[in-house]
């Protein structure tokens, strides 16, 4: 076999990720969602924020190509897949610094409620029915309640904000797109792929950031754990659960993420949950629980 030929899934381990629901990849998405921001609000005293997205964008990207070694395949793609390749690195590396740029500024749950601006558009547009129109209403309804937006902090952490919400709907759109593989690369390819041009592409804007990490082994073990939490796990959760939902189905499901926020506080920082908030979490899964995918 030729060295250059594309790395493929094997048959027994796709044929095995496909009896795990959908779901079930995107619940463990949400939970590391939350897990790898935690982490890097304590690199903020040690870096600026453009440093912590590169390390994170870099040691996922490194993950990524020891694992899949994407370089042999992207050349195999057809130029419109490629395209989208990058475009997708490009999301990703802007999407990441702005993220981080706006919860140095806001409060976490502020940012997380104006992420959530741009899945629930997507969620509309998808909405095909009066059952599908409910849920999306109690799913919003529970956002509401979780997240109790209060305006506060920098206005140019709103711009940061507002700014990765745009993003985040395009992360949804062309992650489903490449998450249908071909040309005998996998979405998991492709994203190994982004990834590499993410890395490269946030390297201008963070690289002179995240310089003292790199002669501190303590800071730098740190950030490569807030790129496995953050980027590798998650992002391969979710195109196992997109290349089998539909878009506006993977849109409303993000509306879990507030509270699986709610719930990793309970566990981890033992935060426990008002009485809203509880009534927030009850509105989401019922909004969820009540969704149908089109046949």
């Amino acid at each position: 076999m030729s060295s250059d030929a594309p790395v493929a899934i094997p048959a027994a381990s796709a044929a095995l990720a496909d009896r795990v629901p959908p779901h079930a990849y995107f619940l463990v998405s949400a939970v590391f969602h939350y897990l790898g921001p935690s982490f890097a609000v304590l690199l903020f005293a040690q870096l600026a924020p453009p440093g912590v997205a590169w390390l994170r964008i870099a040691s996922a990207g490194l993950v990524f190509a020891i694992w899949r070694q994407p370089w042999r395949l992207f050349t195999t793609q057809p130029r419109q897949d490629q395209a989208t390749i990058v475009a997708l690195g490009v999301v990703l590396a802007a999407m990441n610094i702005l993220f981080y740029e706006a919860i140095a500024r806001l409060p976490l749950a502020t940012v997380g409620a104006i992420e959530f601006l741009g899945p629930i558009a997507v969620a509309a547009w998808g909405v095909r029915t009066r059952r599908n129109l409910i849920a999306l209403l109690l799913a919003v309804a529970g956002v509401h309640v979780l997240t109790d937006v209060r305006i506060a902090g920098e206005p140019l952490g709103y711009l940061f904000a507002f700014a990765n919400c745009v993003l985040f709907v395009a992360y949804i759109m062309l992650g489903h797109r490449i998450s249908a593989g071909g040309a005998g690369a996998s979405g998991v390819d492709r994203l190994a792929c982004a990834m590499l041009v993410a890395s490269v592409a946030a390297l201008p804007f963070g690289v002179r950031s995240a310089l003292p990490a790199l002669s501190n082994p303590m800071l730098l073990a740190a950030a490569i754990g807030v790129g496995v939490s953050s980027s590798v796990i998650p992002y391969v959760c979710d195109q196992l659960a997109m290349r089998r939902l539909p878009r506006a189905s993977f849109a409303l499901l993000l509306s879990l993420l507030p509270a699986s926020a709610t719930a990793i506080g309970f566990l981890v920082l033992h935060q426990v949950p008002t009485p809203a908030e509880l009534l927030g979490i009850a509105l989401v899964v019922a909004g969820v629980a009540l969704h149908r995918t089109a046949s």
